[in-house]
């Protein structure tokens, strides 16, 4: 059980800045999601992570021991740190086991040390052991190239955007079987991804990094729920946003009064909610409680996009003179048509952020 401590650091190339006073604390046995768009800093801070790269200031910690500051590199191969790239890394030549057992000692090499164990704790049966690795899908390597980086039983294990090569349902059957692995291995871990979905899934830890920077480190829920800013907020799914006036725990806006959580500010505001806290009720069928709550809330759908599961739904409110228009989320089989008249309520309490 190892802890990762990231105090202070920095991380410059010439004159521009990747990485400034980035703060980070992943508990033993957990894993961290590190999310954040294009450009970032991601990458970098997995380099300096690993020891691929020197930090300029500030320091990295794993389970107690300094492993890099202003005095002080550990080179990658003395961190004791498991490392899965993004496309598996595995070696065509060697069979599945002779990949899993690749980074241990020649004797342990030789006897095929928790080979068999390896392949069942990632989900692989044993007989997979003497495949050549281009026999397997992409999801079957990715599970071998994360059982080679868990054979040396290092103290971290770092998950360089592993699914992102995947299509989208073998992606999230790999995600699942991957976190399955990790939890019964108890390692620690850091998962590097730009996909909101994955990290939200995965990690029972997010932290967000924002031009360099940490903007926020929370639960998935409460990063979801309760994030930092607007612009978070945009980026960790899909947001409506409306401006309106805060008072005594209530804001009004374009859909009416709702409820704030609490803490939130006062006065002029901007609303935040997600799109499946809309509920759309067809005029003719809302009941009072519903028509009371969506007084002035009226919508008109322009534009559905179904999913299957579940369906996008554009509308304008009809009764502001400016015809807002968002974005509402629905069950698949309750979408309704372009051109249908909706009352609009919400469900659930919204944050507000001061104008």
């Amino acid at each position: 059980m190892t802890e990762l401590r990231v105090e202070g650091l920095d991380k410059a190339f010439g004159n521009h800045q990747v990485l400034q006073q980035v703060d980070l604390t992943v508990p033993s046995g957990s894993l961290t999601a590190i999310l954040g768009p294009s450009g970032s800093g991601k990458t970098t801070l997995l380099r300096l992570l690993c020891g691929f790269e020197r930090a300029d200031q500030g320091s990295i910690r794993i389970g107690g021991r300094t492993v890099s500051s202003a005095s002080m590199h550990v080179p990658p191969e003395r961190r004791a740190i498991g490392y899965v790239p993004q496309e598996g890394g595995l070696f065509p030549h060697l069979s599945v086991a002779d990949n899993i057992a690749f980074g241990l000692s020649r004797r342990l090499r030789k006897i095929q040390y928790r080979v068999a164990e390896l392949l069942e704790l990632v989900g692989l049966p044993p007989s997979y052991a003497n495949r050549p690795p281009q026999e397997l899908s992409g999801g079957q390597q990715q599970r071998v190239a994360l059982a080679r980086a868990l054979a040396p039983a290092p103290a971290l294990i770092l998950l360089d955007e592993p699914f992102s090569a995947l299509d989208a349902a073998l992606r999230i059957e790999t995600r699942q079987a991957v976190a399955r692995a990790l939890e019964a291995a108890g390692a620690t871990a850091v998962l590097v991804t730009h996909d909101q979905a994955e990290a939200l899934s995965m990690g029972q830890q997010v932290a967000v990094l924002w031009r360099g920077q940490v903007a926020q480190v929370a639960s998935p829920a409460t990063l979801y729920r309760l994030p930092a800013t607007p612009d978070l907020a945009r980026f960790v799914g899909e947001a409506v946003t409306l401006d309106g006036i805060a008072s005594q725990g209530r804001v009004t806006c374009a859909l009416g009064v709702l409820q704030l959580a609490h803490g939130m500010p006062e006065g002029p505001v901007q609303v935040l909610l997600r799109p499946e806290q809309l509920r759309l009720t067809p005029l003719a069928d809302a009941s009072p409680a519903q028509q009371a709550v969506s007084t002035g809330a009226r919508g008109k759908v322009l534009e559905v996009t179904y999913y299957g599961h579940d369906a996008s739904v554009r509308l304008e409110l009809l009764d502001e003179p400016s015809y807002p228009v968002l974005n509402a989320r629905v069950p698949g089989h309750m979408s309704p048509r372009p051109g249908e008249l909706l009352a609009v309520s919400v469900e659930g309490d919204v944050i507000a952020f001061a104008r």
